[in-house]
């Protein structure tokens, strides 16, 4: 079975966020532990697991996500490296439906060779920052908001980019903050720069200290700085030392997340599933 590397939110290799994907050709996953043990092997911050479904149905392509210890409600990065894997061999192109644990997300290939990624918007509600997130952290926040059911995380506005840019944090102390990460964010130091806001993703709760880009934290961070920025449309830097852009449209109760991917690594599985 074909596995791929792809690096996802950049245009370039060895940047952005990787992910392994891998089609199967059957009509159903495997069990659980089975595709967790893959995730555990390949050891990135995602592993997709797609599908093909019958047609006429709501979507096109079952999808799921691990981590190396866990499997996950929604993953963005996964989710645009799954659909570059599908446009670059052939096996569908355009939109693309997949049937998630967060319901039916689209892809959309466009003929730049980036992708938009349809995902629900992350409820947002400020809540007092919880007793030892900026011990944890190593700064005081400005404004700290739930995420919602839908993301598990906490955003926290940080008072500037070089604070962000700058965090060493307790990734142990960071566990009992929030239900699945912690992301921290600012404005853009420079809005002529290239990006509106920068934003870094920590996830000790689910095995990754510092994730590279994160998507599925985007569908919060749009309407937090479109709120502030008085825009729809932004573009969000995620300041890992990879480092990704993820363009953001606020679509009301859905956010349009655009990037760029390219495959990097193409092998075997030869342990099978």
């Amino acid at each position: 079975m074909k596995i791929r590397i792809v690096d996802a939110f950049t245009d370039r290799p060895f940047a952005g966020n990787p992910a392994a994907v891998l089609v199967l050709e059957s009509d159903r996953f495997p069990a659980p532990d089975r595709l967790q043990r893959v995730a555990a092997e390949v050891n990135l911050s995602e592993t997709a697991f797609a599908h093909p479904l019958p047609p006429g149905g709501d979507a096109d392509w079952a999808l799921r996500w691990f981590t190396p210890t866990t499997e996950v409600d929604l993953c963005g990065h996964a989710t645009l490296a799954t659909a570059h894997v599908l446009r670059t061999t052939g096996a569908a192109d355009g939109t693309v439906r997949f049937a998630s644990r967060s319901g039916v997300l689209r892809t959309t290939a466009h003929q730049d060779g980036s992708l938009t990624l349809d995902f629900p918007t992350a409820p947002l509600t400020a809540v007092p920052a919880p007793p030892g997130l900026a011990e944890a952290l190593g700064a005081a926040p400005r404004s700290v908001h739930d995420t919602g059911e839908s993301v598990g995380d906490l955003l926290v506005e940080l008072a500037d980019e070089t604070a962000v840019r700058t965090l060493s944090p307790d990734f142990a102390a960071l566990v009992a903050c929030s239900r699945r990460g912690v992301v921290v964010t600012a404005a853009a130091t420079d809005p002529a720069g290239g990006y509106d806001f920068v934003s870094r993703g920590f996830f000790p709760r689910i095995g990754i200290d510092e994730d590279p880009v994160t998507g599925s934290a985007h569908t919060a961070l749009a309407p937090f700085w479109s709120a502030r920025l008085g825009r729809r449309d932004l573009t969000g830097l995620q300041a890992s030392a990879r480092s990704g852009l993820v363009r953001t449209s606020l679509r009301g109760e859905r956010t349009w997340l655009t990037g760029e991917a390219v495959t990097v690594v193409e092998g075997e599985l030869l342990a099978g599933l």
